[in-house]
């Protein structure tokens, strides 16, 4: 071979070679192919090693006049630490579905998003949203500590992590809470009380010496909403659940013999007219009616604080019954989740943000209150009230969204609450009875003709039954029957068949 030809068979090789060294460089990560590599150690002189980036987090709430204020506050902290400024992106709560789906799909700059429940999943097979184990790995050792590894692991799905869940009250238990005025007014002790069953002399009492009150109302959809979400593991949509906690076996939970006899209970509460009678068609919760003083009793979903939130809420001193053990399943953990969008132009900038949400106390104090001495105040037992002068409807920050926004247990309890509420919060979240199913996601596509028919038999038919205004003897068969027809035998089984795959992969 002449040298000619020899040098021009060099070039090539070596332009080949440049080629495939860029593509594996550009393959396999999170990062944009034209992104360049981050470098230094954040939090250790961040910002002489780190490039400057404004990282956008994107969520619903109400509009806040000093919104900017504190995102400025928060950009103090993050500027210092990682080189990186914060864009609190508010979407009122109407237009959050139409806009965060807009952004999504199109090419606006979204790097944090707030997500949970169905819309994650359908943003994790659409591709939306980075995957983060990688990134965990790397910058998210403050998320990682902060989490019961079973927790976290809840997020994944096909094995990897897309969201991570703020930290919260993982677990709930069903409880009915009562206007303790009436309660020692005609000397009625619930203390004893385990059942549903035996609210019905209580009920009773209450009805016969104040008749134009309205017993008890809805927290939800219906009476009977927060019983079955807090008992079973709906397995993300109710079509196909887990009645025992202890074994992977999807049932039809409307032909469940738990469901059957809480229904009639509900039933006879109607028909002694301790629910109203337009229950399935009205607006109002129990809460309503209670604060309105027109009303007795509601049910709602328990944890710790809920009782004095509740009663500080409506005005109201409450008494709460308990029933059963708190419960933990993958929709409670990941219906409030911060993501990476996969149109992030540095994920690894989005991911140290979302680590101080989960380590630093200042920020979550700020997400959560706003400005220490401008929208809160520090009391003498750590929680925080308004400062004088200011109260909810003047405080230019008063968001009170504190369950989205990394780890709230890191934040002060409001002054309304127990100094030690995120004591008492981590303890009952590790107590908390765990589904078998516990880091299972659904995915319905496979049964989504099926899911959208037999939706429309559940709008028809349950309300009716778990409100109590609907005959039972007739109105059940009925449903069941419509149930079968539209295919919940179907989704039973692909559920059941998920759960299995699921189950072997993660022995």
């Amino acid at each position: 071979m002449n040298k000619g030809r020899y040098r021009i068979w060099l070039a090539l090789i070596l332009i080949l070679g440049m080629i495939a060294t860029g593509c594996s460089a550009g393959s396999g990560g999170t990062k944009p192919a034209d992104s360049k590599p981050e470098s230094g150690n954040p939090g250790t002189d961040g910002e002489d090693k780190l490039p400057p980036y404004e990282v956008s987090i994107l969520f619903y709430g109400t509009n806040q006049k000093d919104l900017k204020l504190v995102e400025d506050e928060i950009s103090k902290i993050t500027k210092e630490k990682i080189n990186a400024t914060v864009k609190l992106n508010r979407i009122e709560p109407a237009a959050w579905q139409q806009q965060r789906t807009l952004m999504l799909a199109g090419n606006e700059k979204v790097d944090l998003i707030f997500t949970g429940e169905n819309e994650f999943i359908t943003q994790v097979t659409q591709r939306q949203l980075q995957p983060l184990d990688e990134l965990l790995t790397k910058y998210g050792q403050g998320v990682i500590d902060a989490f019961e590894p079973d927790v976290l692991a809840a997020a994944k799905i096909n094995g990897q992590t897309y969201g991570l869940p703020s930290i919260r009250d993982f677990g709930a238990y069903p409880t009915v809470m009562m206007r303790t005025d009436l309660l020692e007014k005609y000397n009625l002790d619930v203390s004893n009380i385990k059942t549903f069953e035996e609210l019905g002399p209580i009920f009773k009492t209450i009805k016969e010496n104040e008749p134009t009150l309205n017993l008890l109302g809805k927290s939800g959809s219906s009476i009977a909403y927060s019983i079955i979400v807090s008992t079973v593991d709906t397995l993300g949509d109710s079509l196909g659940v887990l009645s025992s906690l202890d074994e992977l076996k999807v049932v039809n939970l409307y032909e469940t013999p738990e469901y059957i006899q809480l229904l009639k209970t509900i039933r006879e509460w109607y028909e002694a007219g301790y629910i109203p009678k337009d229950i399935a068609t009205t607006t109002q919760t129990g809460r309503d009616y209670i604060q309105a003083n027109v009303g007795f009793a509601t049910m709602n979903k328990g944890k710790p604080g809920a009782i004095t939130q509740t009663s500080q809420r409506i005005g109201v001193p409450l008494t709460e019954v308990k029933f059963f053990e708190p419960k933990t399943d993958t929709m409670s953990i990941t219906n409030a989740m911060f993501a990476i969008a996969s149109n992030s132009k540095n994920p690894e900038r989005a991911m140290m943000v979302l680590n101080l949400m989960y380590s630093d106390e200042q920020i979550v104090n700020l997400l959560n209150w706003g400005v220490e001495g401008k929208h809160y105040e520090v009391r003498p037992d750590n929680t925080v009230g308004f400062p004088e002068g200011v109260d909810a409807a003047s405080s230019g920050y008063n968001l009170r969204q504190g369950w989205m926004f990394g780890n709230q247990l890191l934040s002060h309890p409001w002054e309304t609450d127990e100094p030690t509420l995120w004591e008492q919060m981590e303890e009952f979240n590790k107590n908390s009875k765990k589904s078998a199913a516990l880091g299972f996601s659904y995915n319905p596509d496979p049964v989504k003709t099926e899911i959208a028919a037999l939706s429309n038999v559940v709008k028809q038919y349950a309300v009716g039954l778990e409100s109590g205004t609907a005959n039972l003897d007739e109105t059940l068969p009925k449903f069941i029957a419509a149930l079968k027809s539209a295919g919940i035998d179907r989704v039973v089984a692909e559920k059941q068949k998920q759960l299995d795959e699921w189950a072997a992969a993660n022995k």
